[in-house]
């Protein structure tokens, strides 16, 4: 059996609440005043798009939606159980979480121990209610292991990677949704609190010139039109390098390691050119088929500036994700790319193993 096994996959917040607010980003951004009308009329809407805001604005297509994401995370999920980890790495964004003003590493190894997390900050923030109907206040323990987190750190700066770490969560912030969603959406039928794996998170600076001009989230067209952009984040083949070094690192042990990579891909918030209404779908199908067909050269090859103008932000934890398979050689079991005009963001899932 083999000793590694890489898993993509989404941690979409709206998930965790329920249909009838699912499609509350794009109802939200619809009120936007500086947004062109037309932009805004359904009938200039594409016809899938049209079908799939349907006469209660997604209310109704909301759980055909979440029945195709649970069905690609019980995927995910089935295949972490056979596998057994002893640990799972995850490549999750930052989201003006950890991570604000003070200081934003492109990326960051989180050398936690155990830790007890509030489930729905994010939804409650949002006036969603929890889809469990569990306490606003419900907590789940993720579970960590600081010193693999040291080792692994250590290793990659002696293997040429400047990697930031991180002993203790910012007081006050909530948790990086990217890391908590992975173990509440894995574990989905236990709101997160049966999980029995490790989890190494490594932070990525995905928003880049986003990070703290649009604290990271939701933007205004009125509040972008002279935003200060921040510097850049890594680059998709940065990205790729420091997945290869972290593989390279675990190589060497005898653990069990599954690589998570936790994002959607284009989100309609950060599509710009598409007035934050839907995401990009053509650039998401683009570098899926490029995934697909194993094609890494050309998907390395994609630009910073490509990843912002399609709104791909996250993308960057996939690129991640693609250095470890490429540095272990793990080949593709299972793939899909969950599409959508209405619920934000398209959502891929995939299963490698050796």
């Amino acid at each position: 059996m083999s000793q590694f096994l890489g898993i993509g996959m989404t941690h979409y917040p709206l998930l965790a609440g329920t249909d009838d607010h699912m499609a509350g980003l794009l109802r939200w951004t619809l009120t936007d005043p500086d947004i062109p009308q037309a932009e805004k009329d359904l009938e200039n809407w594409p016809e899938s798009m049209r079908e799939e805001w349907g006469e209660d604005q997604g209310r109704g297509s909301a759980a055909v939606h979440r029945a195709r994401l649970l069905e690609g995370l019980r995927k995910c999920r089935a295949a972490i159980d056979e596998f057994q980890p002893d640990v799972i790495v995850v490549w999750g964004d930052d989201q003006y979480e950890n991570f604000r003003e003070e200081v934003i590493p492109p990326f960051c190894v989180l050398a936690y121990d155990d830790l007890q997390v509030p489930a729905f900050e994010v939804m409650n923030d949002r006036g969603s209610p929890n889809v469990w109907g569990l306490p606003d206040d419900f907590e789940i323990t993720l579970r960590g292991d600081a010193d693999c987190a040291r080792a692994l750190t250590d290793g990659l700066i002696r293997d040429g990677v400047d990697m930031a770490y991180s002993y203790r969560k910012r007081a006050g912030a909530h948790f990086p949704h990217a890391i908590l969603n992975t173990q509440l959406f894995l574990d989905y039928d236990h709101a997160g609190a049966e999980f029995p794996y490790r989890l190494l998170p490594v932070t990525v600076n995905c928003y880049g010139q986003h990070a703290i001009a649009r604290k990271g989230g939701l933007a205004r067209f009125a509040d972008i039109r002279n935003e200060t952009l921040d510097p850049s984040g890594p680059t998709p083949a940065r990205c790729v390098a420091v997945g290869r070094a972290i593989a390279r690192f675990f190589k060497d042990s005898d653990l069990r390691v599954a690589f998570v990579a936790s994002s959607s891909w284009s989100h309609a918030f950060l599509a710009d050119s598409l007035w934050h209404i839907r995401p990009d779908t053509p650039a998401d199908e683009r570098l899926y088929k490029l995934l697909v067909e194993e094609r890494y050269e050309e998907l390395t090859s994609t630009t910073t500036v490509e990843v912002i103008e399609s709104g791909q932000h996250e993308i960057l934890n996939w690129f991640c994700l693609i250095g470890a398979i490429q540095e272990l050689g793990l080949e593709r079991e299972w793939s899909t790319l969950v599409t959508t005009s209405v619920f934000n963001s398209n959502k891929p899932f995939a299963v490698y193993s050796g």
